[in-house]
């Protein structure tokens, strides 16, 4: 180890976010802590301060930090093979397949890195449905949606994280969210694609409308138009089912996942049914890292610890139950304008903008996020107690209080 690596081994929170901040590409706008080791719902930067995680490594880490059988199968699979490429297979990879395809009642996958990389794969499948059956490649996304941040992914995206980065990929277009008529009035031979959040996370925590989604299938269907959703942020478990599309009764042509997927190894997949996933052919896609040994083991113990008995259910109940209590501070404070959600993915929208509520609930030792502007994002771990949500609830009512008397 070289003198330089110990130096920072023995740096605080504070050193370690100024030599950050000389080395890294300036994409983030980090706050000055740095955190060291997890346990369960619990984070501890390295200055030995304890924090409740109600962030989640933003809906990752759910089923919390060092989960005991997540820990064993890294190790386990990282003595045996970390990577051979995808021109063999592997039994984790197959298993895997099997275990996802099955629980999502769809017909393959394939796996990426990351959810930007789903997104783009998805994209490249339903145009390549679209073209076979002599349709255009256009793909419609919702207003506000968050998708990546690769290029196609900011062309479907907001148009503020476009700007700078001209000439934007073509072949996509806006809709507003919840907007049927929005969506029959663009609805023509030269749409290939339309890609929906169930609810929507970056824009404010935002469930879709029941009869939107459900009138968006059965158009879809009509006219051979390819319905992806994205629950990359909303699936594996965040809701209270495995994936959120199945509050709306509906099934897509894709579905995109990631984040909770492997817990924090990265991983992501593409799932589609039999027809659109006909369209591909060998070459159409590929991937150096996607669906390695140790990123597929991984996952597969996820989904096999959330597809437990129960555990939805549970899920369920203390979301039930966090949207009850935030809803009753609701009713105490008047600065609260509305609380929304499904399960463990919970937006609270305030009359001020929420970052400086994320910095008090930091110093009373709660990660949180702020999103939309005006949302206080909470995404746990799906394995958080009710205490540790009295916690939440507590220092969530102290931080505003305080605000309110500056």
């Amino acid at each position: 180890m070289s003198e330089q690596q110990l130096s920072l081994n023995t740096k605080k929170s504070t050193e370690l976010h100024e030599s950050d901040q000389a080395h890294y590409l300036p994409t983030f706008k980090r706050m000055p802590i740095a955190f060291e080791k997890g346990k369960g719902c619990k984070l501890w930067d390295v200055d030995g301060n304890k924090y409740l995680d109600a962030l989640a490594g933003i809906a990752v880490n759910s089923l919390g930090h060092a989960h005991p059988k997540v820990s064993a199968t890294i190790k386990e699979q990282a003595d045996k093979l970390l990577h051979v490429s995808n021109f063999f297979v592997t039994r984790p990879q197959v298993q895997l397949s099997q275990e996802l395809t099955q629980s999502a009642s769809l017909d393959h996958v394939f796996f990426t890195n990351s959810g930007t990389e789903s997104f783009e794969g998805a994209v490249k499948i339903a145009r390549k449905y679209a073209h076979s059956k002599g349709r255009g490649g256009t793909v419609l996304s919702m207003h506000n949606c968050f998708h990546g941040r690769t290029m196609a992914a900011i062309a479907a995206g907001k148009p503020k994280m476009q700007k700078g980065f001209d000439p934007i990929p073509a072949g996509f277009k806006q809709i507003p969210f919840n907007d049927i008529d929005a969506f029959k009035k663009e609805m023509d031979n030269d749409i290939a694609a339309v890609v929906i959040e169930p609810i929507q996370g970056e824009g404010g925590i935002i469930p879709a409308d029941l009869g939107f989604v459900q009138d968006l299938r059965y158009l879809c269907s009509k006219n051979d138009i390819v319905l992806i959703f994205d629950e990359i942020q909303c699936g594996m478990g965040r809701t209270g089912r495995l994936f959120a599309h199945e509050h709306f009764g509906v099934k897509p042509d894709i579905m995109t996942l990631a984040k909770a997927l492997g817990n924090g190894m990265p991983v992501g997949a593409i799932l589609s049914n039999e027809e659109v996933s006909d369209a591909i052919e060998f070459g159409d896609h590929g991937t150096t890292f996607g669906g390695n040994p140790i990123a597929c083991a991984t996952a597969l113990t996820v989904l096999q610890e959330i597809n437990q008995e129960d555990f939805l259910e549970e899920v369920e109940e203390k979301g039930n139950y966090l949207i009850e209590k935030l809803i009753g501070l609701k009713n105490e404070m008047d600065v609260i304008k509305e609380v929304r959600g499904m399960g463990l993915m919970v937006g609270v929208e305030f009359e001020f903008e929420t970052a400086p509520l994320v910095m008090k609930m930091l110093d009373k030792g709660v990660v949180a996020n702020a999103t939309a502007q005006n949302v206080l994002r909470l995404v746990p771990p799906l394995i958080i107690s009710e205490k540790e949500i009295d916690q939440l609830l507590a220092v969530i009512y102290d931080s505003v209080v305080e605000l309110q008397k500056k």
